[in-house]
């Protein structure tokens, strides 16, 4: 189906993980896709694997912590497409560590990142939006933006004011036909994650199986590991005309954990 046909998606962090899964979606689903990422040569190969299957794309080089290049490349995203429909904040990073170990300037990277990031991409995008009386945007959350995690201060911290930015901007923009939501994924199987499993396995000198059944599937009533193709399915929900009714809200999808 084409959902998206005519709409014109900007998805941060496009480059990997869920960023790179939920591109594919909506260009599968017919929208035209601007990839934006700090790395310029995966994002530049992810960019031709789409258009090897006769996808429109856009790659750009974009820092979220950089305003000035923010603006840029929602200029040049409006040049070629002439208009600017949806928006996923995704880019994100992450750190672990008791509060009194964080390094204080890791912390503060990681909230300008994942909070002062997606702000200044709303920002940049809610004039285009507000002129076409249409828009969806998009704040990757996560269920740490819901509940409290130890040694994840500032990933934490971050989510959870990406949750309540999420809610005051849909309340400014609610009476202009664009919708602001949060996506509040539980674990799911991206590279960040693997990494995680890895990490433990080694430290605990057992099985990735293994730290599954003890560290994870205690907290997760499905016994499971999301996959990120069903975070794209619901990410694709939020960004077409059908969830019109739906904006402020944050959106769990957890197996159970929350």
């Amino acid at each position: 189906m084409n959902q998206l046909q005519g709409r014109t998606a900007l998805i941060t962090g496009a480059a990997n993980g869920l960023g790179w899964e939920i591109a594919n979606r909506f260009a599968d689903a017919g929208a035209s896709v601007v990839l934006t990422d700090r790395n310029e040569s995966l994002l530049h190969d992810r960019a031709e694997q789409l258009r090897g299957r006769g996808k429109d794309v856009l790659a750009l080089v974009c820092d979220v912590q950089d305003e000035s290049k923010i603006e840029q490349t929602v200029q040049q995203t409006v040049e070629r497409f002439g208009r600017l429909d949806i928006l996923l904040n995704n880019a994100g990073m992450q750190h672990v560590s008791p509060v009194e170990t964080f390094p204080t300037k890791t912390f503060e990277t990681m909230i300008d990142v994942m909070l002062t990031g997606p702000f200044r991409l709303t920002k940049a995008v809610l004039p285009m939006m507000k002129q076409q009386q249409y828009g969806r945007i998009i704040n990757m959350a996560s269920i740490n933006g819901l509940i409290g995690y130890a040694g994840k201060s500032a990933y934490n911290s971050a989510k959870h004011g990406l949750v309540g930015l999420t809610k005051v901007t849909a309340l400014e923009c609610a009476a202009e036909g664009i919708t602001v939501n949060a996506l509040c994924p539980g674990y799911v199987r991206t590279d960040l994650v693997q990494k995680q499993l890895d990490d433990l396995a080694s430290e605990m000198n057992v099985s990735e199986e293994e730290v599954l059944k003890k560290k994870f599937y205690p907290l997760i009533p499905q016994q499971r590991l999301l996959q990120p193709k069903e975070i794209a399915h619901y990410a694709l929900f939020l960004a077409d005309e059908a969830s019109q009714g739906i904006t402020g809200q944050t959106n769990v999808m957890d197996g159970g954990y929350t």
